[in-house]
């Protein structure tokens, strides 16, 4: 049975590294989470100094690019891959809600971008892989057999955001979740390069009102059935 590339974009917390999980798993597919590679680079600059003060230091950021290495680890213990930047673990650290804070301005740094599509592209192209993100299905992969858009009310996505971070031990408020989730939207949405959009033939997903086991369950049919057409 030959393989399929499969595409999951959308709004940020909308459960799409959920689902991709659970589908390349299912699948026996190699997941990617591309948003893990962007928050990792995020919080390289935010060590660094090059953002939140009150000038971002984009310039010194992309002088330093060819000097952060990602790699995803597989933990045996947790049943997925964790992010490593320039060999540390970082999985914790990048999910906090101030790197959630910056990372829409980072990723919209067009060198970002072209590094992070560059190994993105090499890591698909033995098909067989699930990756999310914003422009999978639009940029990095235009051709993949299976594209998914997902989306949610921001209200929905901020909640579950919300219940994630104080499950984490976070100490947060709704409101300054929603408030993320809004501005997000707004630059992940408007940037000049890659910015989020549906792709063609993508088929648009609302989970505002439906649950994990629900979600899956129609994606992997969709799935099975385009995998069952390439044969």
């Amino acid at each position: 049975m030959k393989k399929i590339t499969i595409a999951v974009d959308g709004f940020s917390s909308t459960g799409k590294s959920t689902l991709a999980k659970q589908l390349a798993k299912a699948l026996g597919y190699v997941y990617v989470d591309t948003g893990a590679m962007y928050r990792a680079v995020t919080l390289f600059a935010m060590r660094n100094g090059f953002v939140g003060g009150e000038r971002d230091n984009v310039s010194a950021l992309i002088r330093l690019l060819p000097k952060i290495q990602l790699k995803f680890k597989y933990n045996d213990a947790l049943g997925f891959s964790e992010m490593y930047l320039n060999g540390e673990n970082v999985e914790k650290e990048i999910r906090t809600l101030d790197v959630s804070n910056n990372v829409s301005s980072i990723a919209e740094i067009e060198q970002v971008r072209h590094k992070l599509v560059d190994l993105q592209k090499k890591m698909g192209k033995e098909k067989g892989i699930v990756m999310d993100g914003r422009d999978i299905g639009t940029v990095v992969f235009p051709d993949a057999e299976l594209k998914i858009f997902m989306t949610a009310s921001p209200e929905k996505r901020a909640y579950r955001r919300y219940k994630e971070l104080l499950d984490r031990g976070e100490k947060v408020k709704y409101e300054d979740v929603l408030e993320n989730v809004e501005k997000r939207d707004f630059i992940d949405s408007n940037r000049e390069f890659s910015p989020l959009k549906k792709a063609k033939g993508a088929i648009e997903f609302d989970n505002s009102d439906m649950g994990l086991k629900e979600q899956f369950e129609r994606i992997q049919n969709y799935a099975l059935r385009v995998i069952e057409k390439q044969k």
